[in-house]
């Protein structure tokens, strides 16, 4: 690597910006470049008329499961092994929910590991690898310890229902496919406008095939949107004014990307 430095002349500390650093300059997510907005539309992120993976929530139940949870104001960016809070079934939640939780938490810890939601969600026909069920464990409690409690749990079934709607709705010739245009399609229907290099990019990523097939199969899709969402909702924590712009330093950065590598 002859062009790799081997000193850093400028003195700042590997990662963080200079003094006179400028946010990134490209657009974002394929929308256009700043100052090129339809008079309407004042954000760079695409409309959307429900909040990401918003789900059909259970009688009298909060309207929030499914929706990316915040992080820990107090430390965005903390440890990704942070202990979970014990939690509670949200009212009104299905039996069903209830019991699919409690058969998998068979030592009655109140949580749940990754195996356990992985054979939990295949009794309900919705089989995953480990790496998406680590994503949604991920995006549904902000930690890496691969453990979920009841809340998150209600969250994740929810969400997963309102998922394959998606699927199935973005799907139009019922192959159990989504190509690259019905890949992009759902993405702009969740909030999301990527070019078509990134939407290429995806395709080939989360296509069984290697590529070979241009098609994502449901469970790749979840993973896809998993990660569109994860990486895209901890962009917008830096970029406080919508401007399709952000400041990460080395640190911010690495944790960011990361949990998303290593899931």
């Amino acid at each position: 690597m002859s062009n790799y430095p081997h000193h850093n002349p400028s003195g700042y500390p590997y990662g963080a910006p200079p003094p006179s650093s400028q946010s990134y300059p490209s657009a974002p997510y394929g929308a256009p470049p700043p100052g090129s907005h339809p008079p309407n539309q004042s954000s760079p992120y695409a409309p959307v008329s429900a909040p990401y993976s918003a789900p059909s929530a259970p009688p009298g139940g909060p309207q929030s499961y499914g929706g990316y949870p915040a992080p820990p104001p107090s430390a965005p960016y903390g440890s990704p092994f942070a202990s979970l809070v014990p939690s509670a079934f949200p009212p009104g939640t299905d039996p069903n929910v209830i019991a699919c939780f409690q058969m998998a938490d068979q030592d009655g810890s109140g949580f749940i590991d990754d195996k356990e939601l992985q054979r939990a969600l295949s009794s309900y026909n919705q089989s995953f690898g480990l790496r998406t069920v680590h994503l949604l464990m991920y995006l549904f409690t902000n930690s890496n310890v691969r453990k979920i409690g009841p809340k998150e749990f209600t969250q994740v079934f929810y969400s997963l229902q309102n998922w394959r709607a998606i699927f199935e709705r973005f799907d139009r010739d019922r192959s159990g496919k989504i190509d690259a245009s019905e890949l992009r399609d759902a993405l702009l229907s969740l909030g999301f406008s990527v070019s078509p290099v990134i939407l290429d990019l995806l395709v080939s990523k989360f296509d069984k095939s290697g590529g070979k097939n241009k098609a994502i199969e449901y469970d790749n899709f979840i993973e896809c949107c998993l990660t569109v969402k994860g990486l895209t909702e901890k962009f917008k924590e830096k970029d406080t004014a919508f401007s399709g712009s952000a400041t990460f330093t080395y640190e911010s950065f690495m944790l960011t990307v990361l949990p998303f590598l290593i899931a």
